[in-house]
């Protein structure tokens, strides 16, 4: 089992304003899954060898200042992880973290829009040729690197995951999938929390852990403000590991 070998992947917690406390987006997995069977997760998942393309240099929004903490603490990964982050996200939930070259939304209930989140599931195409015929530009400023984990030995399947936050794109709808996933819904942490300890929310352990951190925050502007600023990114690795970067 220790012999697993551990993939890359990115997942996205989307945040959107709610009362009393904020809401976020969590995607129930189908039952007859390897990984996270009908457990209830952040949208996310592998980072593809296509996530590594060199175009998307030059099909990504500038980054912020701040960023450039987070891309340091990414390492070589950096922009793959970010496009991983993204376009999964699409796929899932068929939120488009994205604009045109204009600056304009990209509105994910047109037709061609939801043709192509077909074809990215079914591995057609791939996000670059997307962003080349349609002049997208990735809106990688929006998500913010928050921390890393890494699945302890002993599951189906091993992760080494980059969780990024970022507030919901106004204007847009999430629908799941209907394959990976069987169910969408925006849920504050704490209601998220107390209903799984109801038994009602199946979840990981890593996702009980990051609603714990996150359930400390009533509004979204403010969880948004402290992650875009941090300087810290805890990298969760199984007792007894070491940092491949150490």
């Amino acid at each position: 089992m220790n012999d697993q070998p551990i993939r890359s992947a990115a997942t996205v917690i989307l945040v959107r304003d709610g009362h009393p406390q904020y809401e976020i987006l969590m995607l129930k997995r189908t039952t007859n899954t390897a990984f996270a069977g009908g457990m209830y997760v952040f949208p996310g998942g592998r980072v593809d060898e296509s996530d590594y393309h060199f175009t998307y240099e030059h099909q990504i929004s500038q980054l912020s200042r701040d960023q450039l903490h987070q891309k340091k603490a990414l390492g070589e990964d950096w922009l793959a992880c970010w496009v991983a982050a993204i376009r999964e996200t699409f796929e899932e939930s068929g939120l488009l973290l994205a604009c045109t070259d204009s600056g304009e939304q990209i509105n994910t209930q047109d037709g061609k829009v939801i043709e192509y989140r077909r074809q990215l599931r079914n591995n057609e195409i791939d996000l670059t040729t997307i962003c080349a015929k349609e002049g997208w530009i990735l809106t990688v400023d929006q998500i913010h690197f928050f921390n890393r984990w890494v699945t302890p030995p002993g599951r189906p399947r091993r992760f080494d995951t980059r969780f990024f936050i970022g507030s919901a794109p106004d204007g847009q709808l999430e629908l799941h999938d209907g394959e990976e996933t069987t169910e969408s819904i925006w849920i504050s942490p704490t209601t998220a929390l107390a209903e799984n300890k109801k038994g009602k929310l199946a979840m990981m352990a890593v996702t009980i852990k990051q609603l714990e951190d996150l359930s400390s925050h009533e509004a979204a502007a403010s969880l948004i403000a402290r992650v875009e600023s941090s300087r810290d990114f805890p990298h969760y690795l199984p007792s007894g590991a070491t940092r491949p970067d150490a």
